[in-house]
């Protein structure tokens, strides 16, 4: 069973529903409801959105920390000793204020 598959399955049961009594507040009908939960098929974003607002969920989008992050730069600061990052910010900061 997939994850959408456990989300649903999760907002139904905690808003105390049946797979019925879902797809008679979403539109959605029970069969594809059941068909969802036991990961037979993928919901469109918009049928999904639409099943836990049924539920009284809702679906977010959050940004993960750490994600997408290209550590290279941090890397390299980090093998720099206290000194040389100092001197470094310092260059940095000429740089930014010629920019001024």
């Amino acid at each position: 069973m997939g994850a959408t598959a456990r989300l649903l399955r999760y907002s139904r049961r905690s808003a105390g529903l049946t797979q019925r009594a879902l797809a008679g507040r979403s539109g959605v009908p029970q069969p594809t409801i059941a068909r969802i939960e036991s990961g037979a098929v993928s919901p469109r974003m918009d049928t999904l959105d639409r099943l836990l607002e049924a539920c009284g969920m809702r679906l977010a989008v959050e940004v993960r920390a750490g994600r997408g992050v290209d550590r290279t730069a941090i890397r390299e600061l980090l093998r720099l000793t206290p000194a040389e990052r100092l001197t470094a910010a310092a260059a940095d900061a000429r740089a930014l204020e010629a920019l001024v």
